[in-house]
Order: structure tokens, then sequence, then C-alpha cells
């Protein structure tokens, strides 16, 4: 929804087997979206992080580039053995892994769109979560670097055939992360080797001459770890992972919460109020609080400030996920996964919870990029059955809803949330509309529906519900028994439905 004539429509990307789609919207008119590009022939599809272009793969081989505001192919690539593609943050260049046929085959390339060719390659045995993409940019692209043995090395983005300008020595490294904007630190990954703890460090970019980091933290029993730097690239969320969780309290092992700050201030676990597994650690669009939700089920969740201060408590309940509205203001707290499907939308500003719903079965989920809207999606391989997309307003309330018999896939089209405006001026142009149109377009059933008590000014917290597995569901849905009579060739088909209620 935007508040001006300049602000850019939403889209969504839509991929079921074999093709994808962009709608345009929300919000719809008369219930249901526009198409913008329909049914292209695709196996993936991924935007580039502004928004501006649009890469399918066609085939093991194939690989185009769409124009996002025309929907026009403007780049076709043939690049064999194919394993993986992406697109460099503002659409400049797109990167490719393929299957190698010998041991110096260099089968990562980069490519420049806007003309097609190959401007840089190099060997790479493997390809990981932890060593894809390759290369690393920046989001403005001033700063691109990749992870070799024992260092970092960056490039000049203007002139990748200068190769390597930079070499930053750190032995054992195994992955690294570039800090978000501005692109000023990078923050490298050692795995635990020999008896040698683990360690996290962080590092001035494109300095070759320093000996030591300008943060340091290490960890005793870490396998995996996940970086995840603020906007402005002050602080750095170290989620701790070990296969192993030493007190017997979980199957999955043991996980822990580090914040290290580019000044050297802070080196040291995020003060948390209950034992067990962090599930999910997520920073606001604004890079001034962050937000984690952990401890053994019921789950905790608490807001903090960079200072590493608690600033709110969300209470508890069966939730793993959290995400941050990019304009600001608001939350939605969730289980998804192997959990119910709860959410609890908040807003954080005013202190208060909007409104308790669910989306049950959800695999993915995000915030529009104007704040206004929430969609959540059900998607294969992860479930096979009851595929399909909803999208709630701000405050919890179903807007939207589609099945589908297979889906695979449902992103929302990036955009800077400064493009729109004011997130206070935005719903209240929203539910405007809302007061003309009560009935929302594409309103599904009411189960799913926010009830009108959790809509409140200040709700309190409600104790979430039981989760009911779905044969239980089935067992209590409407019984049809269908009778055939033939009389005089005439058939009459009678339905008999009974209704059963739900266990509460």
């Amino acid at each position: 929804m935007a508040s001006d004539n300049n602000s850019p429509s939403l889209e969504i990307l839509v991929r079921r087997p074999e093709e994808c789609s962009l709608w345009t919207g929300p919000p719809f008119e008369n219930g249901q979206p526009n198409i913008k590009l329909d049914k292209v022939i695709c196996l993936n599809a991924k935007f580039s992080d502004d928004g501006s272009l649009l890469m399918v793969v066609k085939s093991n081989s194939v690989i185009t580039i769409y124009d996002c505001k025309t929907a026009k192919e403007i780049r076709s690539f043939q690049v064999p053995n194919l394993v993986a593609s992406v697109l460099s943050p503002r659409g400049t260049y797109l990167q490719t892994f393929q299957k190698p046929s010998g041991p110096q085959d260099k089968n990562v390339t980069l490519w420049k769109i806007e003309t097609g060719d190959s401007i840089y390659q190099h060997s790479q045995k493997n390809m990981t979560r932890a060593n894809w993409p390759a290369i690393q940019f920046s989001s403005d692209e001033a700063t691109a670097c990749r992870v070799p043995t024992n260092e970092v090395q960056f490039f000049d983005t203007g002139d990748f055939s200068k190769g390597v300008v930079c070499r930053l020595r750190v032995p054992g490294v195994a992955s690294a992360e570039l800090s978000i904007s501005p692109a000023s630190h990078v923050a490298a990954f050692v795995p635990e080797s020999k008896g040698v703890p683990a360690s996290v460090q962080i590092f001035a970019c494109g300095d070759a001459s320093q000996t030591q980091p300008m943060a340091r933290r290490s960890f005793f029993r870490c396998s995996t770890t996940q970086l995840k730097w603020n906007h402005g690239s002050t602080g750095l969320l170290i989620v701790v992972q070990s296969d192993v969780d030493k007190t017997n309290q979980s199957y999955y092992g043991e996980s822990k919460l580090y914040y290290l700050t580019t000044d050297g201030v802070h080196e040291g676990l995020v003060p948390l109020r209950k034992e067990g597994p962090i599930h999910d650690a997520q920073w606001s669009n604004s890079g001034s609080e962050f937000a984690v939700v952990y401890g053994f089920m019921p789950a905790k969740a608490t807001l903090f400030d960079k200072k590493c201060r608690p600033l709110l408590e969300l209470g508890t309940g069966p939730y793993n996920t959290i995400r941050w509205n990019p304009k600001g203001k608001f939350l939605c707290l969730a289980g998804f996964g192997n959990l119910p499907g709860d959410m609890v939308f908040w807003d954080y500003v005013e202190r208060k919870q909007l409104a308790s719903t669910k989306a049950e079965w959800s695999v993915s989920s995000e915030w529009s990029p104007d704040g206004c809207y929430f969609m959540t999606a059900t998607t294969a391989p992860r479930l096979q059955v009851d595929n399909g997309i909803k999208i709630f307003h701000y405050n919890g309330s179903l807007y939207f809803k589609q099945m589908f018999d297979k889906l695979y896939q449902a992103d929302w089209k990036p955009e800077s949330p400064s493009k729109f405006g004011d997130i206070t001026e935005l719903i209240k142009s929203l539910d405007s509309i809302k007061l003309e149109d009560k009935k929302p377009s594409g309103q599904g059933p009411k189960p799913t529906q926010v009830s009108t008590k959790a809509s409140s000014a200040n709700p309190t917290a409600q104790k979430p519900a039981a989760y009911r597995p779905p044969h239980a569901k089935t067992a209590a849905a409407i019984q049809a028994e269908v009778h055939i009579h033939r009389t005089n060739d005439l058939l009459i088909v009678s339905i008999q439905r009974y209704q059963y209620k739900l266990q509460q």
C-alpha cells in the first residue's frame, strides 16, 4: 500500500512445477492478483536484492534475466552442467557454479549482465551453504571478497580483471561474512583444530597490514556458526551451534548467542533468561535493536538494544521465528516448521500486542517491503500437501488466501523500504480502504481469522492452543454421505452433511 503515486507497487514471485509467474499487488482488484509475467518455464528463480532483476533458471544449462520494471527478457546465458547461480545485490553480475570436469577446471564464473561477458573465473571443488556464493558482495557492490585457504581475498569491483587486490591472512578460516552497510568490516570464522578452540574474528575490509583482529571471541564445543551483522556495521550476532549437548537436555545439540561490536566494547554472551537453544535471532531494519527467541518450549522472546540491554519481553509460547517489519514499529513472533503455526503481531514501539492468529504448516514467511502485509507460504518439497499462500494485514487479520496443488516458492519482490511513506500514514491509508470494503478479498475460512477480541487495543497474551495433528482435524471435519438412486433414467444425488464440533 503506497502513500503516494511515486511509491512502487508490490509484486510477488510464485513458482509452481516447471513454471513461475509474477503477481502485482496487494492490494488486489476484485480479490485476485493481476499477472505481470505468466507461466515462464522455470526450475528456479531469484530476485536481485534491490529488486531490479529476476533470474530464472530454465534448465541445467540456461539462465534468463528479466527486467522487473518491464517484465521483459534482457539477457540469456548458456552455462552447461549448472549447479547453482545467484545475482549480485544490484544486479550488475551473475555468478554461476558448474559441476567441475577436472581438478583445475575454473568452474566458478562471474558474468557481467549488461554485456553477457565472463569477467572472472576460479576453481572450487565443492559447494556448501557456508561457501556459496563463492564471491560475496556488499549491498552497494563496492566491496567483494572470497575465502580460499587461510585468507580472505578482496577484489576491485570496478575491474575484476585486476584479480585479487588485497589478501587478509587468517589461518584456518572456513567462512566469512561481509558487514551489510557500510561494508567496512568482515567477520571470519575459524573452526576448532587440534585442541585450539574455534573463533570469530572481526577485521577492517581491505587492510592487508592488519596483524590482529579488531574484535575476537573464542568458543569451545563449536561445530557451526551463523554470523549476523546489523545495518550500520557496528554489531555482530553470533549463533554458535554444537552437535552435542553435554547436559543431555537436547537431542539437537547445544546453541549459544554471542554479541561482538567493532569497537571491542562487547565480546560476550547475550544475557538470556531461560535455558535452552537459540531458535532465532534477528536485527531490526534500523540496526538499533535485535530480537531473540530462545529456550526450551515454550520458548521465550526478548528485544535488546545494541548495548545488549533488554528492552521488551514478548512473553513465552510455541515460537521459533521472529520477523521485523522493514518500516519499523511492528514485528511478528511465530512458531513455524514443526510447530503449530501460532503468530503474534506486536507494535513494539507502543509495547502492545495487536493480535494473535495461526498459519499452520508455514514454510516461509516475510513482511512486504512497505510493511503493510505479512505473507506466509506452505511449499514443497518440505510439505507435499496443503500448499498455498496466505497474506495478512499488519495487525494479523487475513487478507488473501490461495491454495495450490503444488507450490515451490512465494517471494516478495525486494524494494527499499525508504521508497514507501511513513508506516503510520501507510496503515491509516490501508485502514481507510478496509472500512470501505469490510469483507476482505480472498478471505479464507473463519478458523484462520484473527478474533475481534484479539484485535483490541492492548490484549493480554493468549494461551497457545494445543497442537492437533492433521488426522484429528480430518476426523472432525464435515462428513458427506452420497446416496444414488435411479428412477426412470433420472439420477438423484442427495448429500447428507453432518457437522461435528472440534474439541477445544
